[in-house]
């Protein structure tokens, strides 16, 4: 919280506004009500601000009061409600903590950077249906990062072409396959002509090999559009849908998630908006907590050294908290994403700085632009990690793979 007021008298007016209270006392409020329905703060302690947050320097005019020309100050401040209020609902939950507060005149800035729920949420949410244990059963792969990448083109390819490139990408031996979030079902590429060529490719490479490639088809849409899609997924063998979460809202997710029989690739697509802003919207590690609730089995986090705005310890961050614990009685863990511009250079500073294997490992243009060709993108990235995992330094580890070193000279060091 940023305000150049009295910062006592501003948490206590978020904690009315978004309980029992309004902008002026009434009648009705009276002391019994407020101790069952009033939100509590709980603490708020003064703090310094962002080295750099690259927001606009602050408008005092927008402030009301006596100390509105003041100085801002920040504050870490911790409210509770009373469960009673409105239920274990999640849209109504995300009205309460992120609803008019972030409108109010008396604060300069609002970030909601974490949230604890009580048990009763757990019990009236399904959490992921597969999270990382059934993620690795289904896919075949343990002991490792799951090697992924995204089509691409994003858009473009016609559905034999999209078909042919993961023909070649499942020859090279990689592990997960997604749709770019921008591709769904255009009349250029229609969902159902895409997903039934690209799964006869997979059933072709899985009579080989005896490994089911799994592809994260994007079955975005309205409900019941989803739902379709979601069965005919299943009905071909598929292992994975992928949605945008943004796109389709908390309601249109928690309703798909309750006939799913298949993991939920979540894309965050749009997360910017909320969480880009180091004075306003929703932390990644508050946001991601309620569509691990709502049933996601895979949370986008970004990339290490991305190509977007996110510096690498906001993206640990996020993928450290998909994989932390949120109820003793279900952990909702999930398969934190790595992608944006990943290649074969960032695998060890990920290794290093994460020390887990539970991630999918998603290059698109890492893999699909390698010199050598898909193939070699794939087997330049299943060389890094078999390196880093086993402390082996990556030029040296290039000396002794042709597909490593061209990914190198190509993507950087």
């Amino acid at each position: 919280m940023e305000t150049a007021l009295d910062p006592a008298e501003v948490a206590a007016g978020i904690a009315g506004e978004q309980s029992s209270g309004t902008f002026i006392a009434l009648p009705q409020e009276d002391e019994a009500l407020k101790e069952r329905a009033a939100a509590r703060v709980e603490a708020l302690e003064e703090i310094e601000p962002p080295q750099a947050s690259g927001a606009a320097p602050r408008d005092s005019s927008a402030a009301e009061g006596p100390r509105a020309g003041g100085r801002h100050r920040r504050f870490a401040l911790t409210l509770s409600w009373p469960l009673a209020n409105f239920g274990a609902s999640l849209p109504n939950l995300v009205a309460t903590v992120a609803g008019n507060l972030f409108e109010l005149k008396q604060v300069s800035a609002l970030k909601l950077l974490d949230i604890d729920l009580p048990d009763a949420f757990a019990e009236a949410y399904p959490g992921p249906g597969f999270g990382v244990d059934g993620t690795r059963r289904l896919s075949g792969v343990s002991g490792r990062p799951l090697i992924g990448t995204i089509v691409k083109p994003s858009v473009g390819l016609t559905p034999d072409e999209t078909a042919a490139l993961v023909g070649q990408l499942c020859s090279g031996g990689i592990d997960f396959v997604k749709d770019d979030e921008l591709q769904a079902d255009g009349p250029a590429c229609p969902f159902e002509a895409r997903l039934r060529a690209v799964m006869a490719v997979i059933d072709r490479h899985a009579d080989r090999s005896g490994q089911r490639v799994m592809y994260a088809v994007n079955i975005t849409g309205e409900l019941d559009e989803m739902r379709r899609r979601h069965d005919l997924v299943e009905q071909l063998g598929g292992t994975a849908v992928m949605v945008s979460l943004n796109s389709v809202g908390l309601v249109g997710f928690s309703a798909l998630r309750r006939t799913t029989r298949l993991p939920i690739h979540a894309h965050r697509n749009g997360w910017g908006y909320l969480g880009r802003s180091a004075d306003h919207g929703w932390s990644y590690v508050a946001w991601q907590k309620l569509w691990r609730l709502a049933g996601a089995d895979h949370m986008h986090v970004n990339g290490l050294a991305n190509k977007f705005w996110e510096p690498d310890d906001s993206v640990l961050a996020s993928a450290r908290a998909c994989l932390t614990p949120m109820f003793a009685a279900k952990p909702c863990l999930v398969m934190p994403v790595f992608s944006s511009a990943q290649s074969a250079k960032q695998v060890a500073p990920t290794w290093k700085a994460l020390a887990s294997p539970d991630l999918i490992y998603c290059a698109g243009g890492g893999i699909v632009a390698h010199p050598g060709g898909v193939a070699a993108g794939v087997q330049a990235l299943r060389d890094a990690w078999a390196a880093a995992m086993n402390g082996i330094p990556v030029e040296q580890a290039a000396q002794e793979s042709r597909a490593l070193r061209e990914a190198l000279d190509t993507f950087g060091r």
